[in-house]
């Protein structure tokens, strides 16, 4: 039975108010009994004391059975309660690693930002992007494969495995209560940011293929050998721009979560962050002044997401 839901206070208040009124019932009885008795009608005075005491005990049986239940699942209820706020403070001290580790990891994507937005923020090019991440050929783009080659060496893409908070809500009754909508982003963002690191190791390897073992000013000196190198240049940059959006709409949308607290297992989605934009640089100037509002710690939950203004 669902006592939380109100049917246990109902059955409960039932039962003693059943109780109770068999009890005044018995009372009643008893006054016929002794008028019965004052009349010397034998046998309506030995029925009414047979009613009397059945009515008397049911209405005490069914008292103390509503009184035990009480009981039981006032206890029960105290217990799920403590419960729950010890899952719940656990979830949270796991959610501040999580954003702490993370926005160690989220640091590495200012290397990323520096290749992405040179020349105007990046738009991928099925969607009209123009800057100098797409539009790169010759020497311009030897430089930025000598680029890329330094941010694989410095960032280590598996940094963003710690950005995965299902984990830690799975095991709890924050799953149960999460806002279904708010729990299908989260999901989605960590499966689409396993997507890139798995798909960037993949990236880097097939852009090695490309070069051959030459170096880059004759590789793309040969012009297939340019676009099957800008092709896969253009394959790391699609998946580079993807981390980085998820990433931070991940850390930004845990740290809006801690900033609320223990109440924010009852948050609805917010579209500042929630709602997808045409570039990683729109969904900034959304969130921005969204996220600079929340100060669960020593700086706004904006910060956490270390982007810096596009040169």
């Amino acid at each position: 039975m669902d006592f939380s839901s109100g049917h246990g206070y109902l059955l409960i208040g039932g039962l003693i108010l059943v109780g109770a009124g068999l009890l005044t019932l018995s009372l009643i009885v008893n006054l016929r009994v002794a008028k019965s008795v004052r009349d010397d009608v034998r046998h309506r005075e030995k029925l009414l004391e047979y009613y009397r005491n059945i009515f008397s005990q049911l209405g005490v049986i069914m008292i103390g059975i509503g009184v035990s239940l009480f009981i039981f699942f006032f206890q029960q209820n105290y217990q799920d309660q403590r419960k729950r706020e010890t899952e719940l403070q656990q979830v949270l001290a796991k959610l501040a690693a999580r954003i702490a580790r993370g926005s160690a990891a989220v640091g590495f994507l200012g290397e990323f930002d520096a290749l992405l937005d040179d020349g105007g923020p990046y738009v991928s090019p099925e969607l009209g992007g123009t800057n100098a991440a797409i539009s790169a050929h010759g020497t311009k783009l030897g430089e930025q494969v000598a680029k890329i080659r330094l941010v694989e060496r410095d960032v280590d893409v598996h940094e963003f495995d710690i950005l995965n908070l299902s984990r830690d809500f799975e095991s709890s009754f924050v799953i149960n209560e999460l806002n279904p909508t708010l729990w299908f982003n989260i999901v989605r963002d960590e499966s689409d940011i396993k997507y890139a690191t798995t798909q960037l190791s993949l990236d880097y390897k097939d852009l090695a293929d490309a070069i051959g073992g030459e170096p880059i000013e004759v590789a793309i000196a040969n012009p297939e050998g340019e676009r099957k190198i800008k092709q896969k240049v253009l394959d790391i940059f699609y998946d580079t721009d993807l981390l980085r959006q998820r990433a931070r709409r991940f850390l930004g949308r845990a740290c809006w979560l801690f900033s609320n607290g223990r109440g924010f297992v009852n948050l609805a989605p917010v579209k500042e962050i929630e709602a997808d934009a045409r570039s990683h640089q729109e969904w900034i100037d959304r969130s921005k002044l969204f996220l600079t509002q929340l100060t669960p710690g020593t700086g706004d939950c904006f910060k956490l997401l270390q982007f810096g203004p596009v040169s």
